[in-house]
């Protein structure tokens, strides 16, 4: 069995990298472009230098071209479109980059499946798309939902990013639909660990109080919105059920809600890295105006029961082992050397 990864450099696609190889036999293809950086798949160098069951192929989201030829070359069976510009904040200074490589990247690379399967009549593979759950946005008071956030509960997306996201979600049921694709759509709610980046609250937060730690910047951790609600799972128990979303069952043009189970505001996030430091109670608390967005997503707490249903996936990994994770790999960056820009 062959599985391409899109967006096999960020930290969702590395951890899945990293659990289909100890848990499959099967051949794993990343698409990375020539500028992607590697820190995140740096324990996976030594096999694609000695094709031992991880290939790298360079392809973009924004040129059609090379999404055709890496279909066409590697003919997967398992499709995980993990790549996008991700950064919420981002996509309000850049908009339009973030709705083409989204929206008409995603286009590009299911059209390019969607050829290969025109070529190969026998050609079928299981393909999940990755949107997210920013699509729900701000839900207005009256509308929130007593049990979490379900898959039919209407899009009110609060950013350019989660605007490409709703396009996102849309392409991968289209196709599926139109062409009779085996393609899947997950919203992901918050999920964070080691190798998140540090545009994201919680490894902002974790990032600072580490440099704080070593003595690199003063001992104040700088944030955004304190007051966003927010479920966290685990980015290894995500890529689980990944791996068990295009295995077990797979159902065309089919929708999830998966998360955590562990709610609690922004500023309880920071109060538990806070709480994990060796200089805690050093740490003051600053609120950036640069980190703010001008609309968020208010309450972010998914209901899983349809997904757990059909696939028997739970959530193992505890938030305060996440968070513990999350603190260690960048006090292990800084104690290696490594240099940050203090956002």
């Amino acid at each position: 069995m062959k599985a391409l990864i899109t967006g096999i450099t960020g930290m969702v696609g590395s951890h899945l990298a990293d659990y289909l190889i100890e848990h499959t036999d099967w051949e794993i293809y990343g698409v990375c472009r020539w500028r992607s950086p590697m820190d995140n798949v740096s324990q996976l160098i030594d096999r694609v230098n000695n094709k031992d069951r991880v290939y790298f192929d360079y392809a973009d989201l924004n040129d059609q071209i090379s999404l055709i030829t890496v279909i066409r070359k590697v003919k997967p069976d398992y499709v995980f479109h993990l790549a996008a510009q991700s950064y919420p904040l981002t996509s309000f200074t850049a908009p339009v980059d973030t709705l083409n490589t989204n929206i008409l990247g995603t286009c590009r690379l299911l059209e390019a499946i969607r050829l290969q399967m025109e070529d190969d009549k026998n050609y079928n593979p299981v393909v999940h798309v990755c949107a997210s759950s920013e699509v729900f946005g701000r839900i207005p008071a009256d509308k929130k939902p007593e049990d979490g956030i379900d898959e039919d509960c209407p899009f009110h997306p609060a950013s350019p990013y989660a605007i490409s996201k709703v396009g996102t979600d849309l392409l991968g049921r289209y196709y599926a639909e139109a062409f009779g694709m085996t393609v899947m759509t997950t919203r992901m709610f918050t999920h964070t660990g080691p190798r998140r980046g540090d545009v994201f609250h919680e490894s902002t937060f974790a990032k600072q109080i580490a440099m704080i730690e070593n003595g690199l910047i003063e001992p104040i951790v700088k944030v955004g919105n304190l007051e966003s609600l927010r479920t966290y799972a685990d980015v290894r128990d995500a890529v689980r059920a990944y791996y068990i979303l295009v295995t077990k069952n797979p159902i065309a043009g089919e929708y999830y809600n998966i998360g955590g189970k562990y709610t609690c505001l922004v500023k309880d996030t920071l109060n538990t890295l806070i709480s994990m430091s060796t200089v805690k109670d050093k740490i003051r608390i600053e609120e950036d105006k640069e980190r703010l967005r001008p609309i968020d997503a208010d309450l972010q707490v998914p209901d899983c029961r349809k997904f757990t249903k059909h696939t028997g996936w739970e959530p193992e990994i505890s938030y305060e082992k996440t968070m513990e994770d999350l603190l260690n790999y960048w006090r292990n960056r800084i104690k290696n050397g490594e240099e940050f820009l203090t956002r």
